[in-house]
């Protein structure tokens, strides 16, 4: 296998999770547009689909996160490795370009190593949070990690590796915040309510904050709910979750789905899964409580390798509880309620924390992260 040469105008990237596949799609749509004879087979989700030239298979739709999760799906993941091992050697892509996901990236890095194909990449896993050792491991894998965070490029130098920081992507599609107005006169307050990404967080969270935004309306009751939806999760496996409440649906609650933040961006305050819509709302300035529940199974490991003192990527950012945090079993309507309450009730530490979400954007770097992440793939692969 050695002998053969790759095909650099053939090339593989894999992603797994929904904040993974709209990054990736940037990522190819750069490529292209740097290249356009590039031809680009992918591993992840609809958006990746709509841009690449040939697609594998829809990994980001399993929704597999988590400690216990990944192995529910062991026997797809095994055929899913399989296939790439047999595209690897069949295709001899020009290189294979891993996005976050690193439970089963680094597999994939892998069989890339193990035939000579040069690897990238693209949003390092969160190493700094938990299992510092894993950027050893994708140092010797990787011929560059183009990281998203200014910190990261020191640990992955510590740890040998040839390193970019290619600023943060969300710089390039979530809009400034622009003047906000006063919240309100009639107390019709847009609260936000984004559960997650995946099945898992869907189920354990969008009950619980749509219950919660019902107690605000029972205070407010001109008050109204926006659930901000990824393509993956169509409306009729969002609603069971909400059988209780099903009546009042389409009065009380609307279902968004957009990819230009237009309607997010008008919300008063959100109730967020802890992930990348944190950082995002934070981008726009829009306040927020963070919330985040999982297995008892899951939790435990966490506790256990987790060496960060915030979940959430505003206050690990800014290195102060900005926002509030919840976790486990005090994500519940009470208390998810009174603190929306003592938010909405009290503008001045609302404007407070709007206030310190603006010095995010100059930590990220500058816009163009795509870009640049593209042109550092295309140079080694010439």
């Amino acid at each position: 296998m050695a002998n053969i040469i790759p095909t650099t105008k053939n090339i593989l990237v894999v992603a797994g999770d929904p904040s993974g596949d709209a990054h990736a799609a940037n990522l190819i749509t750069a490529l292209k547009a740097k290249d356009p004879e590039l031809s680009v087979t992918s591993i992840g989700g609809v958006r990746m689909q709509e841009v690449s030239t040939h697609f594998i298979y829809n990994l980001v739709s399993v929704g597999a996160v988590g400690f216990a999760e990944p192995f529910k799906n062991f026997f797809l993941w095994l055929k899913l490795i399989r296939l790439v091992r047999r595209y690897l050697e069949e295709k001899r892509p020009g290189c294979v370009i891993a996005v976050d996901f690193y439970g089963f990236n680094h597999q994939v890095l892998g069989l890339a190593a193990h035939r000579n194909i040069p690897a990238f990449y693209y949003i390092s896993p969160q190493v700094w949070a938990s299992r510092p050792g894993r950027a050893a491991k994708i140092a010797r894998l990787v011929k560059e990690v183009l990281v998203i965070f200014p910190f990261e490029e020191e640990l992955y130098k510590k740890a040998k590796a040839n390193v970019s920081f290619v600023g943060h992507p969300l710089l390039d599609i979530v809009p400034a915040p622009g003047e906000k107005p006063e919240l309100p006169e009639d107390n019709a307050f847009r609260i936000g309510i984004l559960p997650g990404s995946r099945k898992s967080e869907i189920a354990r969270h969008l009950p619980v904050f749509v219950q919660a935004f019902y107690k605000i309306k029972s205070v407010y009751p001109n008050a109204k709910a926006y659930v901000f939806a990824v393509p993956e999760f169509p409306n009729d496996k969002l609603v069971p979750a909400l059988e209780t409440i099903e009546k009042y649906w389409s009065r009380d609650i609307e279902i968004v789905r957009e990819q230009d933040y237009k309607v997010r961006s008008t919300m008063d305050l959100a109730f967020t899964c802890s992930g990348t819509a944190t950082l995002e709302n934070a981008l726009m300035g829009l306040p927020m409580i963070v919330a985040y529940r999982m297995s008892k199974f899951s939790f435990a490991v966490a506790k256990r390798i987790v060496n960060i003192q915030y979940m959430s990527l505003v206050n690990i950012l800014l290195k102060k509880p900005v926002v509030k945090e919840l976790m486990q079993e005090k994500v519940n309507p009470d208390a998810l309620t009174q603190e929306a309450l003592s938010l909405l009730n009290n503008p001045p530490r609302m404007a407070a924390m709007r206030k310190e979400f603006l010095g995010l954007r100059g930590m990220l770097g500058n816009p163009g992260a795509a870009q640049r992440a593209a042109e550092k793939i295309l140079s080694h692969l010439k």
